[in-house]
């Protein structure tokens, strides 16, 4: 059984085949696939359900809606997949390997891809990294419309953002220009004022040839930042605008500094 959480919430068997689920018993998967094996109160699981929709009998509301997800699971259970969903005293478990929901296997990935990044595994580590970002079919929870679902969110948006940051790092030492340039531009446009992308950016202009436009690039948010926000880029990328100017040859990849003619 895999469970999708980096999307519309979805449960799927090993073959692939989606698990038809009804929109309550998908809020209630979601809720419990966000920590799966860890005991969550029924209070909590109301709370991430309902919000402020609360039934008038939250428990007996989220019996119901258990009933149906362990008749809905055992369904597709029956190719011998395992989970249980069991209920303790005060609340239910999502009995399941964790690595078969989605967020968990993001995470694990990453943080993978960051432990060989570390040791100089750098193609294994951009290996898992691709991996890690291809789970993503989406908005996270996309289909679950309380606050607990736009807290996840948030900070799965963080948890994305900082894994294609780290790509991108290493794709550059390793001379991936292109590839990480057209990622970098994207998330670009989706963080206007983040330092980081756009220091990355520029540097991945620079070494693309593009000199001219990596400038641009800094003079662009410099200018979004002094009218929107009252204050200059920051001393890291002032630096890096000036090694630019510069033509700092440290700033090309190894692979291509090593191959210019001296």
């Amino acid at each position: 059984m895999d469970v999708q959480l980096l999307g519309c919430v979805e449960a799927r068997v090993r073959t692939g085949e989606r698990v038809p689920l009804p929109h309550g018993t998908k809020l209630l998967l979601a809720a419990l696939a966000w920590t799966p094996g860890t005991f969550v109160a029924d209070e909590v699981l109301a709370e991430r359900v309902w919000s402020e929709r609360l039934p008038q009998h939250p428990r007996e509301a989220l019996y119901i809606q258990a009933t149906r997800l362990r008749k809905a699971l055992g369904g597709a259970g029956r190719t011998g997949e395992v989970f249980e969903l069991s209920r303790r005293r005060g609340g239910y478990v999502l009995v399941i390997d964790e690595q078969s929901v989605d967020t968990v296997r993001f995470r694990t990935l990453v943080r993978q891809a960051r432990f060989s990044a570390r040791d100089g595994g750098t193609e294994h580590a951009l290996d898992l990294y691709a991996r890690a970002l291809d789970l993503w079919c989406g908005e996270p929870l996309s289909d679950v419309p309380t606050p607990w679902a736009e807290t996840a969110r948030v900070a799965l948006r963080r948890e994305h953002r900082e894994a294609l940051v780290g790509s991108a790092e290493l794709g550059l030492r390793a001379g991936r220009v292109e590839e990480c340039l057209r990622r970098l531009s994207r998330l670009a446009d989706m963080h206007p004022f983040d330092e980081k992308v756009t220091g990355l950016l520029m540097l991945a202009l620079h070494q693309a040839g593009r000199q001219a436009d990596a400038l641009d690039c800094f003079h662009l948010l410099r200018l979004r930042m002094t009218d929107l926000l009252g204050c200059e880029p920051g001393p890291e990328l002032r630096a890096l605008h000036g090694r630019i100017l510069a033509r700092d040859p440290d700033l090309l990849p190894a692979a291509v500094h090593t191959a210019t003619p001296r």
